[in-house]
């Protein structure tokens, strides 16, 4: 096992679609332009040579009940999990590359930015897509495989129009970087991510680093956020569970007009456990708009005197119910408990819906809790392996071997890949080179003056003679 292994983000969706109380027919007509399914008119999808998406994994997910992560992370408390090995058994079969190309699951809300004609509405369909591409994580426990140096993974979606490149440019620190276009010239998102995680004693913590940014060509905005602090609870006892928290401002730099998101910690009784609140404010710095609901189920945007008039009329309703709570209310002294009682999102009067949740399959929980859109991800079909790059994240054999439920395989891999990597790092480091990126280069973000990872192109042309064998 290899020392250098990085514990990412461990993180955890609702597998329910019984959500958003109060969401009415003409709310979901208001919200959604686009709303994500193909439109082929009966004919078969084609991508990249596969007729359809799978929708279920070769084989279900490895029990984990045996297996104790105490003995791996007792010596690590207040440390960064920069350098900690983890046993394949709490993986995912899924590189980290994949993991976080989960933010285009709901692109449909680019699409629907990008046809806009107001500026505010443009920014709420942002701010619904920002909230949205943390969604996917709610009961995602297991951990992605951290990417190999110069391991790339490439995802192409024609009928929802666009394609995506992603590369890990950086090995120590761990960082990630991706790119993605409109098939026809609307859009491009990119970004680079490279999350700190310290381990708390009875949680995970992962900071967020790296600017996202989303630039609408048509408009000729850019939007630039950082995402929410994330926290895995019970990692040594107790059920599993995440919380997001910290504020999120999405900035559109073209305007002036500000998106603050407030993502709420659980609190003592757990009232605002994945609660989101926010505003939009214009240039003027005037409140625009109310934003709010939580990011495992829903969001929804509401005049401000009207937020304000509910909220009063809430808490004047809620203080004997919080009394009643303060003499109830004990911490568990052997996990953090996350709360029993998970209240739905209480519509305000005059609310327009801006997204929800996508439900889950019914098999969902044999499948490391996968959305639809994550079972997608790795799928490998005849005549697109010749298609992709030797990098490509669909070639580790580690991951495919856990994918088929072949743990001992996987494992055996996994070793021989890291070894393969620290040989290959002691071989550059003997003839004094340097690692060299294939699809981005370090540069500066335009729009916020910050190092960021800018795709270079050419990855399309494919022509991937010069890949490197890290497989």
């Amino acid at each position: 096992m290899n020392n250098e292994d990085e514990f990412y983000d461990a993180v955890t969706g609702l597998d329910s679609d019984e959500s958003c109380e109060g969401t009415s027919e003409a709310s979901f007509k208001d919200a959604i332009v686009f709303d994500g399914h193909p439109k082929n008119n009966g004919a078969p999808l084609q991508e990249n040579g596969i007729k359809r998406h799978r929708t279920t994994l070769p084989a279900p997910m490895f029990s984990r009940n045996d297996f104790s992560i105490w003995g791996i992370l007792k010596k690590c408390i207040g440390l960064e999990l920069s350098k900690i090995t983890m046993p394949i058994v709490f993986n995912e079969p899924l590189s980290f590359l994949q993991r976080i190309t989960e933010y285009m699951e709901h692109t449909y809300l680019i699409h629907k930015a990008g046809s806009l004609s107001d500026s505010l509405d443009r920014m709420q369909a942002v701010a619904a897509f920002a909230v949205s591409a943390v969604a996917s994580q709610w009961d995602r426990t297991g951990k992605p495989f951290n990417p190999l140096l110069g391991e790339t993974y490439e995802l192409t979606r024609e009928e929802q129009g666009y394609r995506l490149i992603s590369e890990q440019v950086s090995h120590h620190p761990p960082v990630s970087a991706f790119f993605a276009e409109s098939l026809t010239g609307d859009f491009v998102f990119h970004g680079s991510i490279y999350p700190k995680l310290k381990f708390w004693g009875k949680s995970v913590e992962a900071e967020p680093r790296g600017t996202i940014t989303l630039e609408l060509l048509r408009h000729k905005e850019a939007y630039t956020w950082t995402n929410p602090f994330c926290c895995v609870h019970n990692v040594i006892l107790g059920k599993l569970w995440i919380e997001q928290y910290g504020t999120v401002e999405i900035v559109n730099h073209s305007t002036g007009d500000k998106c603050v998101l407030n993502f709420k910690p659980c609190g003592m009784f757990g009232k605002e456990l994945h609660r989101v609140e926010g505003y939009i404010q214009d240039k003027s710095k005037k409140r625009r708009c109310v934003i709010y609901g939580k990011w495992t189920e829903c969001l929804w945007s509401v005049d401000p005197q009207a937020f304000e008039a509910y909220k009063k009329a809430e808490r004047k309703g809620d203080t004997k119910k919080q009394k009643q709570e303060e003499v109830a209310g004990a911490e568990n002294e052997d996990a953090d408990e996350m709360p029993d009682v998970q209240e739905t999102v209480a519509v305000i009067p005059g609310s327009t819906l801006l997204w929800r949740i996508s439900s889950r399959p019914a098999h969902s929980a044999e499948m490391y809790n996968f959305t639809s859109f994550a079972v997608t991800l790795n799928e490998l079909e005849p005549g697109m392996e010749a298609a992709l790059p030797p990098t490509d994240c669909r070639l580790r054999p580690d991951i495919r071997a856990m994918e088929t439920g072949d743990m001992d395989q996987a494992s055996k891999e996994k070793e021989r890949l890291e070894e393969k990597q620290r040989e290959a790092r002691k071989e550059r480091a003997k003839d004094e080179q340097e690692w060299s990126t294939r699809w981005f280069q370090l540069g500066t973000n335009p729009h916020v003056g910050t190092q960021d990872w800018i795709y270079t192109g050419g990855y399309f042309d494919r022509n991937y003679t010069d890949c490197p064998n890290i497989y």
